[in-house]
C-alpha cells in the first residue's frame, strides 16, 4: 500500500527483551536483531494509530468506498457474485452492496463464519487477562524493555508502545473479581508493588479478555473468505496474532486481483487455506509453548526454567537462535500455488534486504519487485517462457558491481547468499514474494502457472 514509512513514524523499534524471575533479575535476555527484511525486526505498535494511518491511507484509491457505522447482516453467496445486506447505523437505513467476492475480516466473533455454518474449533482459556494502557509521565529504570515478569504468583507483562504509551497484562487469579482488578484502585496496587507510581503514567483504560486458540474449519465457502481472527486466534505471548492475519490479506489479496482481472485461474483461490493454514497453526504452536514458559505456576517447576533458561544464556548457539528470532517460524509453503517441480527455494519468501537499482538509486528490494511476477536470477539467462508472459527479469549482481540494465546490485550481498544457501540461480517471485519455482545453475526455470499474463496480476 506504500505506507511501511508513514507506519513506521508511529511505530517503537524492538529492544532488549528480558525474563526477570519472582525478586525482578533477569534470567535470559534477548538482544535485538541486528538485522530484518530492509526494515527494524521487532516493531512495537500503538494500534489506534496503525488504524488511523490505514483508514487515512486508502482515501488515496478513488476505487475504495469505507462505509463506517454500518453493520453487515446477512452475506448471500451466489453463483457470480456475492451480496451483502447491511444495516446504516446512522439512520437505520439499509444498503445492498455486490461484489464478486468478499473477506470476511470481522474478528473472532465473526458473524460471517456463523451465517456460513463454519466450525471454529480449539479451546478459550478460563483464565482471564487484565490488560492496561497507560501514558507515560516519566521514565523509569527499564522502562524501554520489554519485560515479561515471570513470577508463579502473578505472571505479568511489561511493555513499552509508541507515542508514549505503556501497556501491562496480568492474569485474574482464583478467587479476585475481575471487575474490580480494572479499576484504578487495584491497578495502582499491582503498578505499585513493581515500583511504578502515579508519577510514570496515568492510567487511560483497561479491559479483561481471554486468549483463544481457534481456526476456522474452512476458509472459503464460495465466494466468501475469512481472514484474520475470522479465521484464527492464538495468545499473544509472541506477537503474531495481528501479523498473522496481515499475511492473509498478503496472500489473498493478489490471487483475488488477478482472477478478478482473467490474468489466473478461478482454481487458483483453493490455495489460500492450503498455503496459510499449516503456517498458523505452527505460529500458534509457538506462542502457546511461549505462554507456557512465562506463566509457569507451579514454584518449583519456575525455579527449574529460570537456572536452564540462565544456563542456557552462556551458549552463543542460544543466544543466536533468540536473536535471530527462530522462535518465531518462518512462512514457508509446501503446497499451494506453486510449480510441481522439488526445490529447495520453492515456497519460501525471498529476504527483503537494500539494493541498486539501475540508476544506482539504494532502494528496498520489496520497491523493485512492487507487487508483480519478478524473475530473479545470477546469470543472463532469459528465461524465454517468463520474459514472453511478461515477467521482468532482473539479474543480480554482487555487491560492488555497477548498476546496469535489467539488473539489482545486491547491497549487502543477503540476496546472493540466500541463493547460494537455496541452491538457486534463478527464481521466479509470485507478488508476495514468495518463490514458485526456482532452477539450479546451468538450468531454465519450469513454465509459468497456466494462463498467467504477468502485466496484470500483481499485488497493488
Amino acid at each position: 500500500m506504500g505506507l511501511a514509512d508513514t507506519l513506521q513514524r508511529d511505530m517503537l523499534p524492538g529492544g532488549v527483551v528480558a525474563f526477570v524471575d519472582a525478586e525482578g533479575k533477569p534470567f535470559s535476555e534477548v538482544q535485538p536483531a541486528s538485522r530484518g527484511a530492509g526494515h527494524p525486526p521487532q516493531q512495537f505498535i500503538y494500534q489506534p494509530a496503525v488504524d488511523t494511518t490505514l483508514r487515512a491511507g486508502v482515501e488515496r484509491f478513488a476505487n475504495v468506498t469505507v462505509l463506517t457505522r454500518h453493520e453487515s447482516l446477512k452475506v448471500l453467496s451466489g453463483a457470480d457474485d456475492v451480496e451483502i445486506l447491511a444495516a446504516d447505523l446512522a439512520d437505520d437505513s439499509f444498503v445492498r452492496i455486490r461484489a464478486s467476492y468478499v473477506i470476511a475480516a470481522d474478528g473472532g466473533s465473526s458473524a460471517t463464519r456463523g451465517q456460513l455454518g463454519i466450525g471454529y474449533q480449539g479451546t478459550t482459556y478460563t483464565e482471564r487477562w487484565v490488560v492496561i494502557d497507560t501514558k507515560v509521565l516519566r521514565d523509569w529504570e527499564g522502562s524501554s524493555r520489554l519485560r515479561f515478569h515471570c513470577d508463579p504468583a502473578r505472571p505479568t507483562v511489561d511493555c513499552p508502545t509508541p507515542l508514549g504509551h505503556h501497556r501491562w497484562e496480568f492474569p485474574v487469579r482464583d478467587g479476585e473479581d475481575e471487575k474490580y482488578l480494572a479499576t484504578h484502585q487495584a491497578i495502582w496496587d499491582i503498578l505499585k508493588s513493581q515500583g511504578i507510581t502515579e508519577e510514570n503514567v496515568e492510567i487511560l483504560r483497561a479491559v479483561v479478555y481471554s486468549h483463544h486458540v481457534r481456526v476456522a474449519d474452512r476458509w472459503r465457502v464460495g465466494r466468501v473468505f475469512l481472514a484474520g481472527d475470522a479465521a484464527h486466534a492464538m495468545p499473544p505471548w509472541i506477537g503474531q496474532g495481528m501479523a498473522s492475519g496481515v499475511r492473509d490479506a498478503a496472500n489473498l489479496c493478489w490471487k483475488l486481483a488477478a482472477v478478478v482481472d482473467g490474468s489466473l485461474p478461478e482454481s487458483a483461490l483453493d490455495s489460500y487455506q492450503v498455503e496459510r493454514e499449516p503456517h498458523v497453526r505452527e505460529t500458534t504452536d509457538h506462542a502457546v509453548f511461549a505462554g507456557k514458559v512465562i506463566t509457569e505456576r507451579r514454584p518449583w517447576a519456575a525455579s527449574l526454567r529460570n537456572n536452564v533458561f540462565r544456563f542456557a544464556s552462556r551458549f552463543s548457539i542460544y543466544t543466536r537462535w533468540m536473536v535471530d528470532n527462530k522462535w518465531i517460524p518462518n512462512a514457508h509453503y509446501s503446497d499451494g500455488l506453486f510449480s510441481e517441480q522439488t526445490h529447495p527455494a520453492r515456497g519460501w519468501q525471498i529476504p527483503q534486504p537494500w539494493v541498486l537499482d539501475e540508476h544506482g538509486t539504494r532502494i528496498h528490494l520489496d520497491d523493485v519487485l512492487d507487487g508483480r511476477w519478478v524473475v530473479l536470477g545470477l546469470d543472463e539467462r532469459d528465461h524465454t517462457a517468463w520474459h514472453s508472459r511478461g515477467v521482468e527479469v532482473l539479474r543480480v549482481l554482487p555487491a560492488g558491481a555497477r548498476p546496469a540494465p535489467d539488473a539489482i546490485v545486491d547491497a549487502d550481498g543477503t540476496l546472493r547468499t540466500w541463493f547460494s544457501t537455496h541452491h538457486a540461480s534463478a527464481v521466479a517471485l509470485r507478488p508476495d514474494g514468495f518463490v514458485y519455482c526456482a532452477a539450479d545453475s546451468g538450468h531454465t526455470l519450469p513454465t509459468p502457472p497456466a494462463g498467467l499474463r504477468a502485466a496484470t496480476a500483481t499485488s497493488r
